[in-house]
Order: structure tokens, then sequence, then C-alpha cells
């Protein structure tokens, strides 16, 4: 063989190495923000399960706080219409505004309600919203972390030529919260 022909074969493995490498890449990173979407699904279905204790246990009081039982079950409902499948952001953002909104509720009522907030079943029921509140938040973190990284990966030269050649993957919504967000003065100029 040739020393040309020879230098030819070897880029051609070096270009088809590359490719592959660049491909398999993409579907990780896809792979990661699906596996991390996942993880905020089943955090905001655990705080789901904690739920209808929770609404038994303010019933007591419900002639009063219909309207935190109303926000209980509306929560409820929209936890349950996340999807697996794809992320769908801005139902989380909703999720997320309304367990805000249930959280603050529970909080006046315990106040207004002595005994409510004496009652150790209550307590424990607000620990562990709390706790799967925390826990939703570092898989958002993580998800949005994933997607940022899928994002530049399909994004970056050379990989976006291989991306919009093989993969054609899509850019990735991340989740953002614009409760919080409207909370601050200064907002970058991005």
């Amino acid at each position: 063989m040739e020393l040309n022909t020879i230098i030819a074969l070897v880029g051609l493995a070096l270009v088809v190495m590359f490719v592959i490498t660049t491909y398999n890449g993409i579907v990780n990173a896809k792979n990661a923000v699906k596996r991390a979407w996942a993880s905020v699904l089943t955090q905001e279905r655990q705080k789901n399960k904690i739920l209808p204790d929770l609404q038994d246990a303010v019933s007591r009081y419900s002639e009063f706080e219909q309207s935190v039982q109303t926000q209980i079950t509306e929560l409820r409902s929209e936890v349950s219409k996340l999807k697996d499948s794809t992320p769908d952001v801005e139902r989380l953002q909703t999720v997320e505004a309304l367990s805000g909104k249930v959280l603050k509720g529970l909080q006046v009522t315990m106040e207004a309600y002595p005994d409510l907030k004496a009652s150790d079943l209550f307590q424990k029921l607000m620990r562990e919203i709390t706790e799967q509140q925390e826990q939703i938040g570092a898989a958002i973190r993580i998800y949005n972390h994933n997607v940022e990284a899928f994002n530049n990966q399909i994004q970056n030269f050379p990989n976006n030529v291989v991306n919009s050649l093989l993969n054609r993957e899509k850019e990735v919504e991340t989740f953002t919260d614009t409760g919080a967000s409207e909370g601050f003065e200064y907002q970058p100029n991005i």
C-alpha cells in the first residue's frame, strides 16, 4: 500500500471514530436528561403520596380552611398530570407554584389552630412535605444541569454538525421558577 492510501485510511478511521463518539455522547446526554426528569417525577409523586394524609389532618378544620383543602386537591391533580415520557417544564412550574401556595396556607392554618400545631401527625406530615420539597429542589437542580450539558452537546461545534445530520435532537427547556426570579431586582442580560 502506498503511504497516501494509509494516511487517507487512518484519517477516515479517525473521522468515523469521532462521529461515533459524538453521536453516542449526544445519546448519553439525552438519556441523562430523561433520567433526571424521572427523578423529578419520582420526588413529586412521593410528595403526592403524603398529601392525602395531610388533607385528612387539615379536614378537621375544614369549615374554616376550605381554600387549603381545594389547593391540596388541585396540587394532587397537577402532580398526577406530569408525564414520564417528555419533560413538561410548564406543568412542573405550575406544580411548584401550587406547592408554595399549599405550604403557605398550611402555615397560616397551623398558626390559627394551636391544636393542629401541636398535633404530632400534622408536625410529621409537615416535616415530610418540607423534606420532599427539598428533594424536589435537588432533583430539579440535577435536571437543569443535565439539560445544560445536553444542550451544550448538541449546540457546540462540531457536535452540532453530527446532531443535524444524524441525531436531530432538539434543545430541551430548563426549569425556571418565575415566582422566585420576580423577587430579584437584578436580572442578568443574557
